[in-house]
């Protein structure tokens, strides 16, 4: 099953959460590798890793040193081919995009406008199954976990096993974002619920 409806900075608070609190978080973590992995599941045509590589952006010379690794799969090889080239309508970049970074990011075409190179570079567009265990395909493992508005669309069952999925690859202190209508509880053990943190899940200790 795939849906394909996205839009930039989808609800805002999760790339908030990201630059305020998350990637502060991690960099502690992850000080003596200065590495670290965000991947954006079933991104359909790009506009969830674009705002996260934006976001990533926006943190300007605190990252200076480090290497940040956006991952961003969808099953769909037609909605991979839009991500990476970044072009976006006049409709797709009204939609949650502020003015201000629609100017700084893209650059205007005659039916559209397109990221630049500089983002689409900071991201690494892959064909993934999220049915598929990614522990053995290959995946690597992530500091943050963006898989939002996708779940809804699963029956508990098939939940459960792509909880069980990302819990294989998120690395100890990581972070599991998920949508404002989806939950790891009733479903999944291998996940806990963080206290005064909105859709933000950890690993269960």
């Amino acid at each position: 099953m795939t849906t394909n409806e996205t839009l930039f900075f989808r609800d805002a608070w999760p790339f908030e959460r990201l630059s305020k609190s998350l990637m502060p978080d991690v960099m502690e973590k992850t000080k003596a590798s200065r590495r670290i992995r965000i991947w954006s599941a079933a991104c359909s045509s790009g506009q969830e890793p674009y705002s996260l590589a934006m976001t990533l952006a926006e943190m300007g010379s605190v990252l200076d040193g480090w290497q940040v690794e956006i991952v961003a799969t969808d099953i769909s090889d037609g909605m991979l081919a839009r991500a990476e080239a970044g072009r976006y309508s006049l409709f797709e970049v009204s939609r949650g995009l502020p003015d201000y970074m629609l100017r700084k990011y893209f650059v205007p075409e005659s039916d559209g406008w397109r990221v630049k190179d500089e983002l689409r570079e900071m991201v690494d567009f892959r064909n993934y199954n999220l049915l598929d265990d990614p522990y053995t395909s290959g995946m690597g493992s992530f500091d943050v976990i963006f898989c939002r508005n996708v779940l809804i669309y699963f029956d508990e069952a098939t939940r459960k096993r792509v909880f069980t999925g990302l819990s294989k690859i998120m690395r100890p202190w990581g972070y599991l974002c998920l949508g404002g209508a989806e939950t790891v509880v009733g479903i999944s053990d291998a996940f806990r619920v963080l206290t005064g943190e909105r859709g933000l899940f950890g690993l269960a200790r």
